[in-house]
């Protein structure tokens, strides 16, 4: 079944599941400023222009016009999965053409033009196989990229056909997706990619299109995997990409993390559709022990450089956290499409986590530099990045314009233009299957000023959403068009918001107070527990319904099985992670100097929380003493510290951590010590 599509792309989402819910489309949710809308409008402005100089620049655009005109061999610029990148800013551009009501632009056309005219005349479509002074066709699916290139193809001409309709992209996306079916169908070829990302794009393409051979494909590519077949790689195991356990029989997510999120998302896609129950179970047991032992605080994921991914069980540590901006992407992209299966509100917990602190701390405030890893504390200032050069991926400490490996910038690019399609969903399907009593429900998973219209039924609700969040806590929301069926309104209270409050006032209940400043909620307000909150009685226009979260400062302790940051805190406020950096600190105190004081009140300060520390005096680090000495009974004990409790107490702030080093490099760190 195709979706229905209008001139401005209302219902385009990314993903559109067979399932009775639906998240909303680029059209039916209009920010207007505010801490999403504001990156939203800088990605559009700064982003997709920087990625795309970018790519021209250093040739990787060219590397298409070479295919065409049979020129390759000798050097090609790029690594072999360039090509995706390409396809990666070609979907970012199409959700903002969708958003923004513009379908068509020369930027588009041109682009477009280049990498039809580089596809084979059977589908094929690569710039770095199969062509005069290249390696043959699928000759390397351990490394090669071609299939993982191929899907992120398919997901731009999803992003195309969904707010535009077919055109010329969503044709080469057609037929390069047919001969991946020939090549690895049923009768072709049993292999499997390297880096899974082809399970998503053909399903979401079959859906678009309503072709159910690609998502057959899908599903034969998950039920291959896990079986050693593809080529080992020098000092990595089978579990890299996922090739040493079935998907089924897996109990935690390992390996490479964006390889191992890009897998569980598409075989997510593929239970859904074919109603796979048990090939669901399994990826919803893979995500609880993974967000249980192998997420850090910030939701991201990947603790280990050596090959990008998840560590053990409680392998954690802050300094040298990976947490890749990609695998924080992949992350949200697995939770929504859990979220859509089962309603579970753990999982728009999570992604509101990943959004604020790993997605959001990746652009630089101009949108024109990135973070590729994001750890929890830096040891040492970052040197400033080249801001004309290609810069290392993951080590500095400071954002870089652009990488050698350079996912980072187009998947944050993507993302933000299609923010607001993971803010809210609809269950709008009626009987045993759909909502309670049959009544359609239209849920708020994500707070973000704005306009939202989204149709329920034959009638649309039409809700005036204004907020300041997560500065404030406070969301006021006003009705101002319902159906003529009756429709629910359900909010999400976060799973740290204990003590949060919902007030609702209604124009058919006269002498209900309703609140006038969104500052000020209404004084009828009645506790509500964290978890899906539904506001009671039935919506008319006029109504105006006021959440308010507790946004104060709080402390997080880690778990005591997480060595790395035993006897350390962290601070939160609200969904924000906190960070202490060290150009906040007063002159002569270093960062490791700090000892947080949690028997003192943390304050509210701008965005972020004063705390109360005290210093201590550690020995020099350039006399020679190792960091332990054997204790009499063998032990080993630490240096004798200096008490420090006679020094002053000091005022320090913590502030937001996807702001980190926006005023220049620094040291930081999440979790700071307490004694």
């Amino acid at each position: 079944m195709t979706e229905t599509l209008t001139s401005s792309g209302v219902r385009a989402r990314p993903v559109a599941p067979a399932g009775h819910r639906r998240g909303v489309g680029i059209g039916e949710l209009l920010l207007d400023g505010g801490f999403w809308g504001s990156l939203q409008q800088t990605n559009a402005h700064a982003t997709l222009t920087h990625c795309l100089d970018w790519m021209e620049r250093l040739g990787w655009l060219a590397n298409f016009d070479h295919v065409a005109a049979g020129t390759t061999g000798g050097h090609r610029p790029g690594w072999q999965f360039s090509d995706s990148e390409v396809y990666k800013l070609l979907e970012a551009m199409a959700w903002e053409f969708g958003r923004t009501a513009d379908p068509d632009s020369t930027e588009w056309s041109h682009l477009v033009r280049r990498i039809a005219a580089a596809q084979d005349d059977d589908g094929y479509l690569n710039t770095c196989y199969g062509h005069a002074g290249q390696a043959p066709r699928y000759s390397d699916l351990s490394t090669g990229h071609e299939l993982y290139c191929t899907g992120h193809l398919l997901q731009a001409a999803v992003a195309r056909v969904r707010t535009h309709g077919v055109d010329e992209l969503v044709e080469v996306a057609r037929r390069a997706a047919d001969q991946v079916c020939r090549e690895f169908g049923p009768d072709g070829r049993d292999g499997i990619c390297g880096h899974p990302e082809i399970e998503l794009g053909l399903v979401e393409l079959g859906r678009a299109l309503g072709e159910p051979r690609y998502t057959e494909q899908a599903r034969l590519f998950i039920e291959r995997r896990g079986r050693g077949t593809l080529a080992p790689i020098a000092l990595l195991s089978p579990a890299y990409f996922q090739d040493d356990v079935p998907v089924r029989e897996v109990a935690v997510w390992r390996g490479h993390a964006v390889r191992a999120l890009y897998l569980a998302a598409g075989a997510v896609d593929v239970a859904v559709d074919t109603d796979d129950h048990d090939l669901r179970t399994a990826v919803e047991r893979q995500w609880t022990r993974t967000v249980e032992r192998r997420t850090y605080l910030t939701g991201g994921m990947g603790s280990r450089h050596q090959d990008e991914g998840f560590g053990d069980d409680w392998e954690l540590p802050p300094d040298r956290a990976y947490c890749e901006t990609c695998a924080g992407i992949a992350s949200v992209m697995v939770s929504w499409r859990l979220l859509l299966a089962s309603d579970d509100v753990r999982y728009a917990d999570l992604i509101e986590r990943t959004f604020y602190n790993v997605v959001a701390t990746s652009p630089r405030a101009d949108g024109r530099a990135f973070f590729y890893a994001n750890p929890l504390q830096q040891r040492e200032q970052g040197a400033p990045m080249q801001p004309d050069a290609v810069n290392p991926r993951a080590e500095g400490g400071a954002r870089a314009p652009w990488f050698d490996v350079s996912c980072c910038p187009t998947n944050v690019a993507r993302t933000l233009a299609s923010w607001h399609t993971y803010a809210a969903f609809v269950d709008d399907s009626e009987g045993p299957a759909g909502p309670a009593d049959g009544v359609p429900t239209v849920t708020l998973a994500q707070y973000a000023s704005g306009d939202l219209r989204v149709a329920v039924g034959t009638g649309e609700l039409a809700l005036r959403v204004e907020t300041t969040y997560p500065e404030s806590g406070i969301v006021r929301i006003r009705v101002l068009e319902v159906p003529e069926r009756p429709v629910a309104l359900r909010l999400r209270v976060p799973h740290w918001a204990e003590g949060a409050t919902l007030a609702a006032s209604s124009v058919s209940s006269p002498g209900t107070e309703q609140p006038s400043n969104i500052m000020h909620p209404a004084r009828t307000a009645h506790s509500v527990a964290p978890g899906w909150v539904e506001v009671p009685g039935e919506r008319a226009a006029g109504d105006v319904v006021v959440l308010e979260l507790p946004v104060t400062p709080r402390l997080t302790w880690p778990d005591p099985r997480v060595d790395a940051a035993r006897g350390t805190v962290a601070v939160e406020r609200g969904p924000i992670v906190l960070c202490l950096e060290s150009v906040d600190l007063p002159a002569g105190i270093a960062l490791e100097h700090v000892r947080i004081d949690t028997a003192a009140e943390l304050r509210p300060y701008a965005d972020g929380a004063l705390v109360t520390a005290r210093t201590v005096e550690l020995p020099d680090g350039g006399t020679g003493v190792p960091p332990f000495s054997s204790g009499a009974a063998g032990a080993c004990t630490g240096h004798d510290l200096p008490d420090g409790g006679a020094q002053n107490p000091i005022e320090v702030p913590l502030v937001p951590y996807h702001r980190w080093a926006e005023r220049g490099p620094s040291t930081m760190r999440v979790f700071v010590p307490t004694d």
